[in-house]
């Protein structure tokens, strides 16, 4: 005699249910375990150290936008305000420029209202050069503009760091989807942590 069984739908397996949240959460911690091991392998932390100190990011920083992003960083776009630049004309400091060429991520400017992006661009070598969207613009504008510069430039948002220093330019990151942000004071005193 058959047992009565649930009605499932067409391609249930029967399997554990799966409404539970530790269920869930043990099933993403073995997957985990079973591609990366219980430890990344010592040559590849290695490799991420000397990854960071080419970068000028601190192993942390790096290491936590690599694992947020699962993607190399290969630019920075760096804010006229992160340079210390607040109006037309100013220079970076030396120092800043200084840590501008030690980098070996590809330099891209954003330059604020007011400060022509092209003259700054020139000034600090950076690859681009772009006005970035001004305080009151829309998320929505503010994507667009951001997404049609990183086409523009054949860039992958997630492998695009951005060195600022306001909310709005913080705003200006999440709206374009880069990897992260980090505070020019940080960035160029040598105490990255990226948001």
């Amino acid at each position: 005699m058959m047992q009565d069984r649930p009605a499932f739908g067409i391609g249930h397996n029967r399997g554990p249910a799966t409404q539970g949240a530790g269920f869930r959460a043990h099933c993403w911690r073995v997957a985990r375990a079973e591609l990366l091991g219980a430890r990344l392998p010592v040559e590849v932390v290695r490799q991420q150290v000397r990854r960071a100190q080419a970068l000028g990011l601190d192993y942390r920083t790096y290491a936590g936008v690599r694992a947020t992003t699962g993607r190399d960083l290969i630019a920075f776009l760096y804010s006229s305000n992160a340079l210390g630049v607040f109006r037309e004309g100013a220079l970076p400091a030396p120092g800043r420029l200084a840590r501008l060429a030690a980098s070996r991520a590809a330099p891209h400017l954003g330059a604020a209202p007011g400060i022509d992006p092209a003259a700054l661009g020139a000034a600090i070598a950076a690859r681009s050069s772009l006005a970035l969207p001004p305080f009151g613009a829309s998320w929505g504008a503010m994507r667009s503009a951001m997404k049609d510069w990183l086409r523009g430039q054949g860039l992958p948002g997630d492998g695009v760091l951005m060195i600022g220093e306001t909310d709005h330019e913080r705003e200006i990151m999440a709206a374009a989807g880069l990897a992260g942000f980090v505070s020019g004071h940080s960035f160029f005193n040598g105490q990255t942590h990226a948001v």
